[in-house]
This record gives structure tokens, sequence and C-alpha cells, in this order.
């Protein structure tokens, strides 16, 4: 069952939220041409080092990766949708580049990810980051008390959709509190009206990913990367959000990001 949190618990996961997001735009402004995958981790393990913070990716180790995760960040570059491991690969001019990152400060965990362009932006990539990002606005505005789950999931999917891109529901968002993944799985397609009902205390990531091709995937014998199945470009949003009496609110909202103002 999923865990409520009182407003005293969600104001304490407020630091985390705050870490992951100076993290995120950070890395934004390092990730250049020429700038390899692990010099990514590195940067970011050195942030988490200086803040006295935990990473919850090193050393994860759930039954589907074929050896604990080697790096604090998931890098997963273009038709690499979600948990790429850091590695010696360098980044050239025109690559598109999620990072997610998810750290525990004081206790407490926040998750969130973001997708961009290194270098010369290309239009059709554009459209697919732009529009991840609205799916992702419309599945925050969709977590309000008194409604279902199904609606965000509605949301998220019916802007993917309206652009034609491939989604896939098997991989989506999740609980965070305590721990990186808390029930309940937040899906990236849905029916409105249907799920769990909403209540304040739930503390979600909620984070669309989608494919500008097909809706299948394939994972790598790593047994983590997940990518398109048809070598298509992918990107992935995430934002950990809290629902509260007021309706949402973003903790891992960032100075680069318009989501959560």
């Amino acid at each position: 069952m999923p865990q409520l949190k009182t407003p005293a618990e969600i104001t304490a996961m407020r630091p985390a939220g705050k870490f992951v997001a100076r993290v995120l735009t950070s890395l934004r402004d390092v990730a250049k041409v020429g700038v390899s995958l692990r010099d990514l981790d590195a940067h970011a393990h050195r942030l988490i080092d200086e803040a006295g913070a935990h990473s919850v990716y090193l050393g994860y180790h759930p039954s589907f990766g074929a050896i604990p995760y080697p790096g604090v960040l998931c890098t997963s570059v273009n038709d690499a949708a979600l948990h790429g491991l850091p590695s010696d690969y360098v980044l050239v001019d025109g690559d598109v580049l999620s990072i997610d990152f998810a750290a525990q400060v004081e206790g407490w965990v926040a998750d969130s990810a973001i997708t961009f362009q290194v270098g010369t932006p290309s239009p059709a990539a554009t459209q697919l980051i732009e529009t991840t990002e609205r799916a992702l606005a419309a599945g925050i505005a969709a977590a309000r008390p008194g409604n279902r789950m199904g609606d965000i999931s509605a949301a998220i999917g019916a802007v993917g959709r309206a652009a034609g891109y491939g989604i896939n529901a098997d991989f989506g968002g999740h609980g965070v509190g305590r721990t990186m993944h808390e029930d309940p799985h937040v899906a990236n397609l849905g029916r409105a009206g249907t799920g769990m009902r909403l209540k304040p205390g739930l503390v979600i990531a909620i984070e669309p990913w989608f494919m500008a091709g097909g809706d299948e995937y394939v994972i790598d014998s790593d047994g983590w990367t997940i990518r398109t199945a048809d070598g298509s470009l992918a990107a992935h949003a995430e934002h950990t959000i809290a629902i509260t009496k007021d309706g949402p609110v973003v903790l891992t909202a960032r100075q680069d990001s318009a989501q959560g103002r």
C-alpha cells in the first residue's frame, strides 16, 4: 500500500528535492561535446560527497540487473531510453542525452530526470523532448486530491499519442520516500477515472518516456539499458511531486525548468 506522508515529512523531503535539482542543473552545464558519460558520473559523485548525500543507484541490484548498478547516474544516449550505464562513451554533436538521478538526503529520497541535446539541436529531437516535458506537466496537473491514478496516466498518454510517439507502460513512475521505489506504480498509459484515489500525502515520481518510433523496446545484455526496438530516439522527463490538499507540489523543480512554477 502507498505510504502517505505527513505535511512535516513532505517538508523534510524538500532538501533532497533541491539537491537532486541542483545536481541535474550542474550536469546540464557540464555535458558538452567531448565529455564522457563516466566524466558526468564522476562529477555527480563529487557533488554527492561534498553535500554528505547518499547515492541510491550505486550498488543497487534488482533481479533484472546483470550486475549491481555501477554508477550514481543513469545516462542514456539517443536510442537508449532508460537506465543507461555510465561508460567511456564520449558525447558528440547532436547527441540526445537523458540523465536520471536520485539521491538520499537526511534519510529522504528524491528522483528526477532530464533530456537535452548536446551541441547542435535538431527539430525532431527538440519536438520529442518538448512533448515529453509537456506530458510530464500534464501528469503533474492531474495529480490532485480526489482524482485517480488513471487520470495521471491518461494525461501523459494523451500528450504522447497526439504527437504520434511510442509509449510503453512497463516502466513508469513510482512512489518515493525513505527508499527510491515505493508503491504505487505510475503508468504512462491509462484510462481516466480508474485506479487508486489520490490523497494528500502521496509522494510519487512521475516520469513519461517517449519513443520517436514504435512502442517496443529491447534491453541490453547488461540487464539495465533499455533501448527503442527500432533504433529511434527516446526522451525521458521526471519529477518527484507531493500531492497536498492544495494540489501537486514539485519537490525537484529546477531553475531551468518550467515545471512546478
